[in-house]
């Protein structure tokens, strides 16, 4: 579904990313672990269109995504849910989701969307009249969650969802994370410093460090991997 091939992006004459290869299949779930500064992000903001690569080439569905616009890549099926969530404080919480769904044309299917959404997060659906800004943390990583998912993604790409928040809200994002996977058929490439955690819901994952990819594998060979423990873990 996705690819990146010997992807290298720059922030002017920073090499963020040297060589970057990686393959995401559709259904999976495929976690990226590495410590701060690493260039996970910019993996996400090349693949968004955002930070668009030097040289190398990202494939979505078989075709090149290297000069195409962020919003094109959001209509082709890619959303990102970045890091520190990023609402819309000064809107509601309906006026966000409908915000997700701005590209799209199918009125009817965007209201059923919707309601799902409120299924997947009930506390979002009492607060839907409410400012986004006026949300907990917690509640906010729901929304931001909330507002890619209405853009109907064939792959949701996450950002460190579980920053900032408690240890309970935690968990139940990751749950949500594994429902939307399971339920959607939705491809989950998720950015996560919590490495444990990240590995137990992933089905393989990629470790990166100082802009080059240095081990792949399944996620049950990387949480049993002693430089990965050692590293990432805390083992």
């Amino acid at each position: 579904m996705l690819n990146l091939s010997n992807v290298n992006t720059f922030y002017g004459n920073i090499h963020a990313l040297k060589d970057v290869n990686i393959e995401i299949s559709q259904g999976e779930i495929i976690t990226l672990i590495g410590s701060n500064g690493a260039g996970k992000t910019t993996i996400l903001m090349s693949i968004s269109g955002i930070v668009p690569p030097r040289s190398g080439e990202i494939f979505f569905m078989g075709k090149s995504i290297n000069s195409i616009s962020p919003d094109k890549i959001v209509a082709l099926g890619i959303s990102q849910v970045p890091e520190g969530r990023r609402i819309f404080p000064y809107l509601t919480v309906i006026e966000n989701l409908d915000m997700g769904a701005f590209l799209r044309k199918d009125k009817d299917r965007i209201k059923k969307d919707m309601e799902y959404i409120f299924d997947l997060f009930p506390i979002i659906s009492k607060r839907r009249n409410q400012l986004g800004g006026t949300l907990s943390g917690g509640e906010q990583q729901m929304l931001a969650i909330s507002r890619a998912l209405m853009a109907r993604p064939l792959i949701l790409l996450l950002d460190e969802p579980s920053l900032g928040l408690a240890p309970l809200i935690v968990k139940q994002i990751f749950d949500i994370i594994k429902k939307i996977n399971i339920e959607n058929k939705t491809t989950i490439f998720l950015v996560e410093q919590n490495a444990n955690l990240a590995l137990k819901t992933a089905h393989r994952g990629y470790v990166i460090e100082n802009g080059c990819i240095t081990i792949s594998d399944t996620a049950d060979n990387l949480l049993r991997n002693e430089a990965v423990k050692k590293a990432y873990i805390g083992l």
